[in-house]
């Protein structure tokens, strides 16, 4: 593990800031310069990155679950010398627990904080919890650890997003809850929650077009892609402003359907010779 050597380095001097970005793919900053580590430890890392404080036997576990324990644990350690040899290593390592050094800013711990205070009601910045997140944990990564954390971290991301715009609702901010929305229907756009919100929104502005015009945006792509019709929480949502249209459609309906009164027609002459009326 080394610092780039087409970037200036830092070297290890005491309090240089260390970030380990897991979102969108492995980096590890050192400063500002970009520190190499081979794929194999950059597994490691990312590991106990996710898992602050775990024990060898839990770590090596997840990272060799093929291996006899004896083996996945000797490969532990072997992993763990390599990366202490380097100035810049950001472990600490303690009896058996293994946890990041407290230099360390994980993008991770940004993204759960900024939900944990979305959650609590707070109110991060708007921009960094919007951006929070954005892109997928260690894409192209496929350890069954990684596979189960990349879905948490979608959900929690999600969830945080729903929050937030219920929240701006709530208090009126119709255009910060509908940027909020519409990043959460960007992340998973046949998710119906985001779109209910969006609709819920338009309806509190008093868009009634804007509403009805996202409500059946959503029905066409869940019909298209699922064959599904939205749930009838959603339909709710338009009964109020729906149902005059309704109302109007039936009336049309009913009048088209109705049979045509008889027409008598004039008696022709041919009609009196033959004694017809």
């Amino acid at each position: 593990m080394a610092a780039d050597p087409s970037m200036s380095t830092t070297g290890s001097r005491p309090g240089t800031s260390i970030a380990l970005h897991l979102l969108g793919g492995f980096r590890l900053l050192h400063g500002d310069t970009p520190i190499v580590v081979p794929r194999g430890l950059q597994r490691v890392i990312a590991l106990i990155g996710l898992r602050p404080g775990a024990t060898r036997a839990h770590l090596a576990g997840l990272l060799w679950p093929d291996a006899p324990e004896e083996r996945a644990l000797s490969s532990l350690r072997t992993a763990l010398w390599r990366l202490r040899q380097d100035p810049c290593c950001p472990l600490v390592i303690s009896g058996d627990t293994v946890r990041l050094d407290q230099r360390v800013r994980v993008d991770v711990d940004a993204l759960v904080g900024a939900a944990a205070r979305v959650r609590d009601g707070g109110h991060p910045g708007a921009a960094g919890a919007l951006a929070a997140g954005r892109h997928d944990l260690l894409p192209g990564w496929y350890d069954d650890w990684v596979l189960a954390d990349r879905e948490r971290l979608r959900q929690l991301r999600l969830h945080m997003l729903e929050d937030l715009a219920d929240q701006h609702l709530a208090a009126g901010r119709h255009g910060e809850a509908l940027e909020a929305a519409l990043e959460a229907m960007s992340a998973e756009p046949l998710r119906e929650t985001p779109h209910r919100l969006v609709v819920r929104i338009h309806l509190a502005e008093g868009n009634a077009f804007e509403a009805v015009h996202a409500f059946y945006v959503y029905r066409d792509l869940l019909l298209r892609e699922l064959r599904l019709e939205p749930s009838a929480a959603m339909t709710a949502l338009l009964q109020d402003t729906l149902a005059p249209i309704h109302q109007a459609t039936r009336g049309r309906s009913a009048t088209t359907a109705r049979p045509a009164p008889a027409v008598r027609l004039a008696s022709t002459p041919t009609d009196r010779r033959a004694g017809r009326p």
